[in-house]
């Protein structure tokens, strides 16, 4: 067991102390004698290799084991490991290569990648064998990214005498097992992922460990053409059958339409507003693929008339440029997934969701790079179109979740990750059938919609450059997650005011905005709920009393049946209250 003062001996280089949920876990590890597989899901920028190091350290020093090896998902995290490792006076080789067959002995140990396993297992097999051995699989769900991967991985480090896994996204979209996990039976018999240590978000948002994410939503009316000649149109935001969505998905982030440009000028903004209060903060657009990266790059110099650094996966000089990028004070990064997970920059502080990836791992990974927190205060800001499964990923940030290996009709969690293979199936024949009529894209204008945080809404529909929508770009940088809500509540309170005046002087013919609020049901009820909200958060009233009481003071059925009329009468209402 350790002694008392094992917080207290944290090598140099790696934290000036333990924090609390790094020596909580230490002592979980350490609970078991012997204690062989170890996962532990923590939040991206919790800490991971920090907790790793340490424990490697005091492996290394008790004599428990000899060698360390690392295994993580890219060539760009080998020589972070070894840059992080050296802090604390561990030698890890990032450039060992299979053809090496040993390491050299100066070296504690080697970095390699899950590939670099899977093209050769015998050479790491060998490795584990010729010494008492601790492996680190970092984000270690990437073992089973191929069929024949998590057999390598459970070849190679089967003969290691302890294996710590980490993820900060302790699940995969599929049912590939991922090696060394322990699935255990849950109440319905569907095995579920057995995490030894689990650190999440909410909980390192309240011990100020990570920032809080706050999601700018921005909608738009979209107008894209068939080969045929036939013109469609919708609004992101809107009740959109599923091929519309991705459809209207897709022109939003065409670099040739007025969506994109708003919205990173809009960021820039934000960027600008966080670097009166950090000044080295910077920001990062994740492209779908090379061609849009570069013409976002193109948008964003003519905006702020510095270039920014493009990160693109086949560039060999892509972990310098990272690195570059991180230790300058350069406002923007565009990267075409290759920043998704893993990669250390602590100063991005603003990101523009400009993919169209949409499952829940990628999501996680993608907004796990600006949560990191250097100092208590910084908050980060992400851009997001206005698509449902988007925002359903942005309300449920703090959900934490398990892989499942046998998967029933449709998840717990409502993801429906258990019909992503089908999904893909639908999505692939609606490229095809893309590809064969000829998409192109026609125009595209963009709307500011609203803040998503904590799982709750706040704000209107604006016009990019407004002044209501610049009470949500404005927000100041440095902001206690505590504070918050409340000052999201003042905003939206403040921005009901500007637009009132707005709309006022500006004849209604001028405006490129979509219809009034009052005059659709759905973006009443919208209203209403959101109204109802921020009472309730004032109040401490539940949201279904509140209703009630609307209901008893202004009459009318339940918000399903209520005409425009009724809803309208209880939206002035609340208006009043919150107002006073």
């Amino acid at each position: 067991m350790l002694s008392p003062s094992f917080p207290q001996r944290a090598p140099w280089g790696t934290a000036d102390r333990l924090r609390a949920w790094q020596r909580e876990a230490l002592e979980e590890y350490f609970r078991i004698p012997d204690r062989r597989d170890f996962l532990v899901a923590a939040t991206p920028g919790a800490g991971k290799t920090t907790f790793a190091l340490t424990l490697a350290v005091e492996l290394l020093r008790t004599n428990e084991v000899d060698r360390v090896i690392v295994v993580a998902p890219t060539e760009h995290l080998k020589t972070q490991w070894a840059d992080a490792a050296a802090r604390v006076h561990i030698r890890l080789d990032p450039r060992f290569r299979n053809s090496h067959c040993a390491p050299s002995r100066q070296y504690h140990g080697v970095v390699v990648t899950y590939a670099q396993v899977a093209a050769k297992s015998s050479v790491h097999k060998h490795l584990t064998e010729d010494a008492r051995t601790l492996v680190i699989l970092d984000e270690v769900h990437h073992g089973g990214d191929a069929l024949s991967w998590g057999d390598a991985i459970r070849d190679a480090y089967g003969p290691a005498k302890r294996r710590l896994l980490l993820s900060g996204t302790p699940f995969r979209s599929d049912t590939a097992p991922i090696p060394f996990v322990e699935y255990l039976p849950d109440e319905s018999g569907a095995r579920i992922s057995s995490t030894d240590y689990a650190y999440g978000y909410g909980r390192a948002l309240q011990d100020g460990v990570v920032r809080p994410v706050l999601f700018h939503m921005y909608a738009g009316k979209m107008r894209w053409r068939t080969s045929a000649g036939d013109e469609l149109e919708a609004h992101l935001g809107q009740d959109n059958t599923k091929d519309v969505t991705s459809q209207a998905w897709r022109t939003a982030l065409d670099p040739e339409g007025e969506w994109m440009p708003a919205v990173l000028s809009a960021a820039d903004r934000r960027l600008t507003e966080i670097r009166h209060h950090v000044p080295d903060a910077g920001g990062l657009v994740l492209a779908t693929d090379q061609t849009v990266a570069r013409a976002y790059a193109k948008i964003l110099h003519s905006l702020t008339g510095q270039r920014p650094t493009v990160v693109l996966s086949d560039d060999a000089t892509a972990s310098e440029r990272i690195e570059k990028f991180s230790a300058s004070d350069d406002r923007w990064m565009v990267a075409v997934r290759m920043v998704s997970e893993g990669v250390d920059v602590p100063r991005l502080a603003v990101g523009v969701y400009a993919t169209s990836s949409s499952t829940p791992l990628f999501f996680a990974q993608a907004i796990g790079r600006f949560v990191r927190a250097r100092r208590r205060g910084e908050a980060a800001s992400v851009f997001l179109p206005n698509v449902p499964v988007l925002m359903k990923l942005a309300n449920e940030l703090e959900k934490q979740r398990d892989h499942a290996l046998d998967r029933q009709s449709k998840d717990d969690d409502g993801l429906d990750d258990s019909l992503l293979e089908s999904a893909n199936r639908e999505e692939e024949a609606s490229d095809a059938l893309t590809q064969e009529f000829s998409y192109q894209a026609i125009s595209s204008l963009a709307h500011f919609d609203r803040v998503v945080f904590d799982g709750k809404e706040f704000g209107q529909l604006a016009e990019p450059g407004t002044p209501e929508e610049e009470e949500f770009i404005g927000i100041p940088g440095l902001l206690e997650p505590e504070h918050v809500h409340e000052l999201l509540m003042q905003r939206q309170s403040r921005q009901s005011r500007l637009r009132e005046a707005r709309e006022a002087q500006t004849p209604a013919a001028t405006t490129t905005l979509p219809e009034p609020l009052h005059r659709t049901l759905r973006e009443q009820r919208q209203l209403l709920n959101s109204l109802v909200g921020v009472y309730a958060r004032q109040t401490g009233e539940p949201h279904g009393a509140v209703h009630a009481e609307l209901r008893r003071l202004c009459g009318g059925p339940a918000v399903a049946q209520a005409t425009v009329t009724q809803l309208q009468s209880r939206i002035d209402l609340l208006r009043r209250r919150v107002r006073s």
